[in-house]
């Protein structure tokens, strides 16, 4: 691999990990994108790049999943009995949302991403909140909303934070708990979601030399670690810098990489 393109990764990592700890926000939104601009740098330039890039971004989530889990579990952020409602679903949706990417064009993917990139970054300048107070929902609800939200996280490669906090702060819970629950249901997703994608590209024609199905083991190698060694300093960061600015920045960027893929189909 290029030292420049490996650089260009490790960047990716480096900075899907600080965004992911400084505010709140899934890697998959930074990985996604990356991964579809530096896959044809690589020479790789075939009908599955969208799929190569949403698999590898799900397999990256994995362990940095791990580790915030645990951080926040120490801090008892994790709620067990939304955890356990939520969890069969998730895990049968991002199998769901992983055969229904395989069923898709990579150009169809890359603007589904791009449209979802839109609403994520007025989601991050308006910062809609769900009104407060404590609903109930029966445990069956809970599961039929997590096979929604897993088949959309994995069908774009998310771990999906940015649709399960807003759900559980309609049920009333604390911030600190919501994002903590959100991000544990992240790992349930990245694995069932990588997974199937290896599985479902098994035998895909005009994929890269070493691929795993949908997965691209270089892109894992060096944008993981890199992740997890970045997302405690975002954590850190989220309490001395200006967030709010910070975020109406990556709003920004988040909009223009999402008319991209939007306009131009990756």
């Amino acid at each position: 691999m290029p030292p420049g393109l490996a650089l260009a990764l490790l960047a990716s990592g480096l900075l899907s990990g600080l965004l992911a700890g400084l505010l709140g926000i899934g890697g998959g939104l930074v990985l996604v994108p990356a991964f579809l601009f530096l896959l044809p740098l690589a020479g790789i330039d075939g009908p599955h790049n969208a799929h190569l890039a949403i698999g590898s971004s799900l397999a990256v989530i994995i362990p940095t999943a791990v580790v915030s889990t645990w951080r926040h579990h120490r801090h008892g952020a994790v709620r067990g009995a939304d955890l356990r409602a939520l969890l069969p679903g998730v895990a049968l949706g991002a199998a769901l949302g992983a055969t229904l990417a395989h069923q898709l064009s990579s150009p169809a993917l890359a603007r589904a991403f791009g449209a979802f990139e839109l609403l994520v970054a007025a989601d991050l300048v308006a910062r809609w909140r769900p009104p407060a107070g404590r609903r109930r929902l029966p445990a069956m609800a809970l599961t039929g909303a997590g096979v929604g939200t897993g088949a959309l996280s994995s069908l774009l490669g998310i771990g999906g934070g940015t649709l399960h906090v807003p759900l559980l702060l309609w049920l009333g819970r604390p911030l600190p708990q919501a994002i903590g629950t959100a991000a544990a249901l992240g790992l349930p997703i990245a694995l069932a979601g990588a997974a199937a994608y290896a599985w479902l590209g098994r035998h895909g024609a005009d994929l890269p030399p070493g691929s795993v199905g949908y997965l691209y083991p270089p892109l894992l190698l060096l944008a993981a670690p890199a992740a997890i060694a970045t997302a405690p300093l975002g954590v850190r960061l989220a309490h001395r810098l200006p967030v709010d600015l910070l975020r109406r920045l990556f709003a920004g960027v988040l909009a223009l990489a999402g008319l991209k893929l939007l306009l131009g189909g990756g």
